[in-house]
């Protein structure tokens, strides 16, 4: 069940589900048994585009067409002024490598074939200029971050706060700096919530989200 202006994040190893989990709420997948709800109402009575106007979706590997910069952009929504778009970059980070690109076109560079010509950071960049121009108030995140370097990161995630303001948020993540500002956190293992609290009670309670945070902090 999802409420308004609630970040909850979704932690766990790869392939426990939790990309799966996110996917019922746009209704990429039906639900099998139970209910998914937005603010007590079941997405199956909604209508399908209604549902999916007011969702936007960042994932690990955004799916760019091969067109321009700008016309990508468009899809957070068909109706922006240039204004906008532009504003929607900026709030991404993403205005200043647009313009700079090889060629001088800026916004009307073509990215080729799924966004070859652009690197991975590019492209997540790109995708979450989308999400600030669509503006919508659910927001799933599905490793948002993961093709960024630090620097890059810390300006996002800045600029993150911003678009997760009132807004219910689904944030998918294997970096635990990304879901510092989450209300609520599951805990996914073998397709199940294994367990579900905020930090400090699930580090204390449970065996496999200690391990997973450790395991980072370790690395890092």
């Amino acid at each position: 069940m999802l409420f308004r202006s609630t970040v909850c994040a979704l932690v766990g190893p790869s392939g426990a589900g939790k990309t799966t989990f996110a996917n019922l709420v746009p209704r990429f997948y039906e639900v099998a048994a139970g209910r998914v709800t937005v603010d007590g109402h079941d997405v199956r009575a909604l209508r399908l585009a209604d549902l999916r106007r007011n969702i936007a979706v960042v994932s690990q590997d955004p799916v760019l067409f091969n067109d321009t910069i700008f016309a990508n952009l468009l899809l957070g929504r068909a109706d922006a002024t240039r204004a906008e778009v532009e504003q929607a970059a900026r709030d991404a980070f993403a205005h200043d490598f647009i313009l700079g690109l090889e060629g001088g076109l800026g916004y009307e560079t073509v990215v080729g074939e799924r966004g070859g010509r652009l690197s991975g950071g590019q492209k997540q960049r790109i995708a979450l200029a989308r999400a600030f121009l669509r503006n919508a108030p659910i927001l799933i995140l599905d490793e948002a971050t993961s093709a960024l370097d630090s620097d890059s990161e810390a300006a996002v995630q800045a600029a993150l706060k911003k678009l997760l303001a009132g807004k219910t948020v689904l944030i998918i993540a294997h970096r635990f700096s990304t879901i510092r500002d989450a209300t609520k956190i599951l805990v996914f293992e073998r397709g199940e919530i294994a367990a579900a609290g905020d930090h400090a009670s699930l580090y204390a309670a449970s065996a496999l989200y200690k391990s997973l945070y450790d395991r980072q902090s370790a690395a890092a």
